[in-house]
């Protein structure tokens, strides 16, 4: 039996009780761009219900093209107005660069791979250049309040970084 399958049992007990559907759009009209590390429960951390805000996580939750995407898409077309960053005390992405990993990665498969790992150096600074990133892109352009924040992994506590 694998995790997939204890994780499919797991959805028969939520199904049970579910009380949807929700609605498409957001009630809160939040969307939260956080990183994909196993130890943040973003909707515990912020204590968002189902239904509330759009969460978008990638490794570092740096805003990439993609999360520009994302973003857009949220705001555009389903009526979000405000953005959340959120990044993280003891991130993997700030074990290495990415020169180094793709080094490794092209050694090993014989690819280069295309695409910017974005690993950084300090915490702080990426949740700025992420919101320079969402300033700048005239694709996300009706947000109402844009605020980054770091969790400490080791106290639950969010600390807000300011451009």
């Amino acid at each position: 039996m694998t995790v997939t399958d204890d994780y499919l049992a797991n959805n028969d007990t939520y199904a049970s009780t579910f009380t949807g559907p929700l609605p498409l759009p957001p009630s809160k009209h939040v969307a939260v761009v956080a990183c994909m590390d196993a130890r943040l429960d973003v909707y515990r951390i912020l204590g968002i219900h189902e239904g509330e805000a759009h969460v978008i996580r990638n490794a570092g939750g740096v805003v990439t093209d993609d999360t520009i995407r994302s973003l857009a898409i949220s705001q555009r077309l389903l009526g979000t107005q405000e953005i959340i960053l959120i990044h993280h005390t003891d991130c993997g992405m700030l074990t290495f660069t990415d020169d180094d990993f793709k080094r490794a990665i092209q050694e090993e498969t014989g690819l280069k791979p295309p695409w910017a790992a974005e690993a950084f150096g300090d915490l702080a600074e990426d949740v700025r250049q992420s919101m320079r990133r969402i300033e700048g892109s005239p694709f996300v352009t009706k947000h109402a309040s844009l605020r980054g924040f770091v969790f400490d992994v080791a106290t639950g506590k969010l600390s807000e970084v300011t451009l």
